[in-house]
């Protein structure tokens, strides 16, 4: 934040007035749950988005990305238009937002940006952004929101303003990530339910496979919709029953005729993804690592077969984990169709270990592969 401040000083020739960083997160365990109302596993990142804000007379809003080394610029006249294909649309979006829930801008600011997040890569670079944008935002305008509404705001930018359907996974984590701990969330109640230790000893991998995901342009949106007209349909056999969280595989596999093939599929991925987040916290707390990294790779399965959110490069990356010593669970992470792979591996073992996996990767893809040991960090913190 100080080297940011530093940058941003030299670059306007004005004192930061409001700072904030969000961390991306990953997503552990619990795919595409979060949007069925299910459960997930995540932890926040060491990786983050660092924002700074200075207020400017007028309304024009001048925004410089130093990672980019590229300024933007936007009025508050014109916030009401297509969001704009760069960083902008998020910050943009999520003033949208905010102001649907009485922030007022009355005055443009400077901002300056930093991110060591990977982008479009699973590693939720958007929520970051948003996050951070937002609580600087919050302090320059004297405006707050409790945690889980700012997290509402963030999953409003991807709906309302770039019309992609995702669930309130990536702001949650972001927001009320706890350094060394996993966090389970209930996406019915929209709460945090419990805070669970990663055993010492054990590190997560993130290979990022460097086929960019691009979500709005994924099958995403139909994948959401597949789940949610089985949960209709299941609904209508089963008194109870709002969203696929609250249907069991037993339940499922009896009604199975009564579905399409995708909405079968998908919905047997979301359901049993559910039972795996709540085996998980049971294997986590006994301190079962092995029996935790054999639930990653079922996870993995169920996406490359029945949500088919895997790409090749993501199954070869997986395929690599089970031959090279030091792992015991791997999958891909968030939203899938390319990005993210994760690895739970032997401490010891991380740095070799992602060196021989990106190596053996390059000999099949030709791809250089971006690798991290990563940290499990805190969530956003307002910081000036």
């Amino acid at each position: 934040m100080n080297q940011l401040a530093e940058k941003f000083s030299e670059y306007f020739h004005l004192t930061p007035a409001a700072g904030a960083a969000a961390p991306g997160r990953l997503e552990v365990l619990g795919n595409h749950t979060d949007y069925n109302e299910g459960f997930v596993l995540s932890c926040a990142v060491g990786q983050n988005t660092a924002i700074v804000l200075s207020p400017l007379p007028g309304t024009q809003c001048r925004v410089m990305d130093f990672r980019e080394n590229c300024e933007m610029t936007f009025d508050l006249a014109d916030m009401d238009a297509p969001p704009p294909r760069n960083g902008c649309a998020y910050i943009i979006g999520m003033m949208n937002e905010m102001r649907k829930r009485g922030c007022v801008f009355n005055h443009g600011f400077a901002a300056g940006l930093e991110s060591s997040v990977p982008l479009s890569a699973g590693m939720s670079s958007s929520a970051a952004l948003e996050t951070a944008a937002g609580f600087a935002l919050g302090k320059l305008f004297n405006f707050s929101l409790d945690k889980a509404e700012w997290a509402r705001a963030g999953q409003g930018v991807e709906n309302n303003f770039l019309g992609l359907k995702t669930g309130l996974l990536d702001q949650f984590s972001s927001i009320f990530g706890k350094r060394d701990a996993i966090i389970m969330s209930d996406f019915r109640t929209v709460e945090v339910i419990d805070t669970l230790p990663l055993a010492s000893g054990y590190v997560f991998v993130v290979i990022n496979s460097m086929k960019k995901h691009h979500l709005v342009d994924s099958d995403y949106n139909v994948r959401r919709e597949n789940c949610e007209s089985a949960a209709r349909k299941l609904a209508a056999i089963y008194p109870g029953v709002s969203t696929l969280r609250d249907v069991t595989p037993a339940m499922l596999e009896s009604a199975a005729d009564k579905l399409s093939r995708m909405e079968l599929l998908r919905a047997r991925h979301v359901v049993n993804e559910c039972d795996r987040v709540k085996a998980a916290a049971a294997i986590l707390r006994a301190g079962d690592m092995k029996a935790f990294g054999r639930l990653l790779y079922a996870s993995h399965e169920s996406s490359r077969v029945n949500f088919e959110n895997s790409t090749p490069e993501l199954d070869y990356l997986v395929e690599l984990s089970r031959t090279v010593p030091g792992c015991i669970g791997a999958r891909l992470s968030g939203g899938g169709f390319g990005g993210i792979s994760i690895h739970l591996v032997e401490a010891d073992a991380a740095k070799e270990y992602a060196s021989r996996v990106c190596t053996a990767y390059k000999l099949q893809t030709g791809i250089d592969a971006e690798h991290f040991i990563c940290s499990i960090g805190d969530g956003a913190k307002i910081f000036l």
